[in-house]
């Protein structure tokens, strides 16, 4: 048959030129691929140059926010304590009030007695006819009595009253209406 030279040169040549076309091919890949490492390099230039300062810029801007947080806390801390002394100084002056309330109504109550007192019209003194000692005369057994049960009722009578305690109300208002 033909001779085995003749197919190894045959195989030799297609080897060589399926080489070059792959060569070919790949010289436009290959500059691609040179551009873009390129574009690479530069791309890594440039974060390396501005990365580290960005960083750096948001390293402080965490302890700037740090900063403001603590000092937001201290402040609404300093609030809350100018809302408790406040406070307190509400229910100060509530009680003072209270107290000039209670110190006010006293003096009227004290003014207004005076008054009643200073213009009330004084009784004409009554004379009593007194009987000398030997002209009286003395008393039964029964008229003591009488009057002992007379005295035991008067004193007790402003302790006693017709209504019923289950009225708290017309006491209450009649106490309100004195002052």
């Amino acid at each position: 048959m033909i001779d085995p030279l003749f197919w190894l040169g045959l195989s030799l040549l297609l080897v060589a030129t399926s080489l070059t076309a792959v060569l070919v091919a790949a010289i436009p890949a290959l500059q691609e691929l040179a551009r873009a490492a390129r574009s690479a390099e530069k791309l890594f230039d440039t974060l390396s140059r501005e990365l580290p300062p960005t960083l750096e810029a948001i390293r402080m801007t965490g302890l700037e926010i740090t900063d403001l947080t603590d000092d937001v806390s201290e402040g609404v801390k300093s609030a809350s304590q100018v809302v408790k002394q406040v406070d307190q100084s509400l229910d100060n002056a509530r009680k003072q009030a209270q107290n000039v309330q209670l110190g006010t109504r006293s003096i009227v109550v004290g003014v207004k007695a005076a008054w009643k007192t200073f213009t009330r019209q004084k009784p004409l003194r009554r004379t009593v006819e007194h009987l000398p000692i030997n002209e009286k005369s003395p008393l039964t057994l029964r008229e003591r009595e009488a009057l002992r049960q007379e005295n035991r009722r008067t004193k007790a009578e402003p302790y006693r009253t017709n209504d019923s305690y289950s009225d708290p109300a017309s006491w209450e208002a009649s106490f309100e209406d004195r002052d």
